[in-house]
């Protein structure tokens, strides 16, 4: 014998921010997407001066 489960429906959550913690989010943001383009390229240029078949060492 199987029970009913009553579904409801998904809540919205509202959040406040200041414009000036908006502001620190969106510069947080920016320099974590930067960084993450910088490690991108230096990964593209440890595997582009790898010879052919070799496999780059882990850090």
């Amino acid at each position: 014998m199987s029970t009913a489960q009553m579904t409801r429906p998904p809540q919205t959550l509202y959040v406040t921010l200041r414009r000036d913690e908006l502001r620190q989010l969106k510069d947080e943001r920016d320099q974590l997407q930067q960084e993450v383009m910088r490690l991108r390229a230096h990964i593209l240029q440890a595997q582009l001066d790898q010879p052919a078949g070799t496999q780059p060492a882990l850090c």
